[in-house]
């Protein structure tokens, strides 16, 4: 009875170091942040160079057996132009859970809604850790998104503004593009300020230095379309 005993308390510690080894993932991740940004700057490889790198960390962390994709939108080159891409048609239909588990939202709807779950605490990266926030060093707070607060697009570039550093293809020191507030924290309580998908622009163009100058690093928000 005794032998029984130990072999079962041998057995659950054997288990609970297994399981302490398993990777965050091994629950039904479906979002994350990126833990790291492809490192020049804005300059993503376009839409297929954002969603391979959302791919691979995906898979590093043990979620790639999913299909990933970057939660960004493209400026089209007329009003009328049909191939404008909306960030929030691109990522599934939900629901989405972080690297915790944690529900961050049912559904698109729902994702750009004040009933969303997106916080500081729940906005986690693939690696289920936490990403720093607007009073951290180094601030890591803006999530490229390139997206208006309803996840659609900005018109076209020209002849307005260019908020997606020319559909994610630069990473010089022209351009800029619009971000979001992970960590819902900005100079004012104002809604734009707060913001996790829209809060401002970066300045300075697009390179890794200028993302870094608004508080960002090339982040960005990574969702399970499938």
């Amino acid at each position: 009875m005794k032998n029984t005993k130990k072999m079962t308390r041998i057995l659950a510690g054997a288990l609970v170091m297994w399981g302490a080894s398993l990777p965050v993932a091994a629950v039904d991740m479906t979002f994350f942040v990126t833990s790291a940004g492809p490192g020049n700057g804005a300059n993503l490889g376009g839409l297929e160079g954002a969603d391979k790198h959302c791919q691979t960390l995906a898979a590093a962390a043990g979620a790639g057996k999913r299909t990933w994709r970057a939660y960004l939108s493209t400026q089209a080159a007329a009003l009328n132009d049909t191939k404008v891409v909306h960030a929030r048609d691109r990522i599934g239909t939900g629901p989405w859970f972080n690297a915790k588990g944690v529900l961050i939202a049912r559904n698109v709807d729902e994702l750009h809604s004040p009933h969303s779950n997106l916080t500081k605490a729940t906005l986690v990266d693939e690696k289920g850790q936490m990403v720093n926030g607007r009073t951290e060093k180094p601030n890591r707070h803006d999530i490229l998104t390139g997206s208006r607060p309803d996840g659609t697009a900005f018109p076209p570039s020209p002849p307005f503004l260019d908020m997606t550093c020319g559909n994610w293809t630069k990473g010089g020191d022209e351009g800029m593009a619009m971000t979001g507030h992970h960590d819902r924290a900005g100079p004012t309580g104002d809604a734009w300020a707060t913001s996790w998908n829209s809060a401002h622009p970066t300045r300075g163009g697009c390179s890794q230095k200028a993302l870094q100058s608004t508080g960002g690093d090339g982040l960005l928000y990574c969702f399970a379309e499938k």
